[in-house]
């Protein structure tokens, strides 16, 4: 069923990449899958690598990781029981140190720079805003839209001002830019600069090698934008032991030994901004 009024393949591939990004977004779920990088694990060995996780927590959120295909459980015998990855989970991870490029680059901190599990959280939240990858979609593909326009194209079946509420928060989040009520909408340069992220994840969700990503129809092409306008990330959350960082794969990011659970040693100098942005 169509959920925008877009071309069929271009829906499906929207309607793809947001399932994909509810697959990791849900509180933890990345750090379970970097805790889950390397060999299998019993259930005790997994929990005591995400010891912050309070006693319950763990299990529902591995059924809900085996459900969607990226961690599988392995029962060897009635006592021993394992947890890795599946094919799909291991391809996927190349994916979050496009993240964290991204991050570094657009996602502004007031005080300290964060460690870049918290940078993957903190985008994500950005990432599955409503009905925020419809409209990143039509503002890459077309440039500037007006409100009504994009009404038209991301919610036929709804009244067109509905459209506003998610277009301000994506003005807020600093992902599109306008001039104000009555003018366009268009991506800055953040939402620009999504292009590896969303490609790879398209790339990922059609069961495509993730080197495709630049053959995307839409995020294959940068394209020239306005100045970023960051945004402070969320306070942030206590990190857990330092844990395998994820390789990179066929991905053409470049990914340098950093650890995904500590922040980089060199930051860029940003503006200064008011306090505000995104909450867990």
């Amino acid at each position: 069923m169509a959920i925008t009024a877009l071309p069929p393949d271009t829906d499906a591939d929207i309607a793809r990449v947001t399932e994909a990004l509810a697959m990791i977004t849900p509180r933890w779920n990345v750090r379970i899958m970097l805790a889950l990088s390397g060999p299998p694990l019993r259930y005790s060995e997994l929990a005591a690598k995400v010891s912050w996780l309070q006693n319950g927590q763990l299990h529902p959120k591995l059924k809900a990781l085996c459900d969607a295909g990226l961690v599988e459980r392995t029962e060897h015998t009635a006592r021993h029981v394992t947890y890795g990855h599946t094919e799909r989970g291991v391809a996927l991870l190349p994916v979050l140190p496009m993240i964290v490029t991204w991050a570094e680059e657009h996602l502004e901190t007031a005080d300290r720079p964060l460690p870049a599990i918290e940078q993957i959280e903190d985008s994500l939240t950005l990432l599955t805003r409503r009905h925020a990858a419809a409209i990143l979609w039509v503002l890459k593909s077309s440039g500037e839209v007006s409100g009504r326009a994009l009404a038209r194209i991301v919610m036929p079946s709804s009244d067109w001002t509905n459209v506003y509420p998610p277009l301000r928060q994506l003005v807020a989040d600093g992902l599109v830019d306008t001039e104000g009520i009555g003018w366009p909408y268009r991506l800055s340069a953040a939402g620009d600069g999504l292009s590896p992220v969303l490609g790879a994840l398209s790339a990922w969700s059609a069961g495509q090698p993730l080197n495709h990503a630049g053959q995307h129809p839409v995020w294959g092409h940068p394209q020239a934008k306005p100045a970023p306008r960051p945004w402070v990330s969320s306070p942030s959350w206590p990190a857990p032991a330092a844990l395998p960082q994820a390789r990179t794969g066929e991905s053409s990011q470049a990914w340098h030994s950093r650890d995904l659970f500590s922040h980089a040693t060199t930051a860029r100098p940003k503006a200064v901004i008011q306090a505000g942005g995104p909450r867990r």
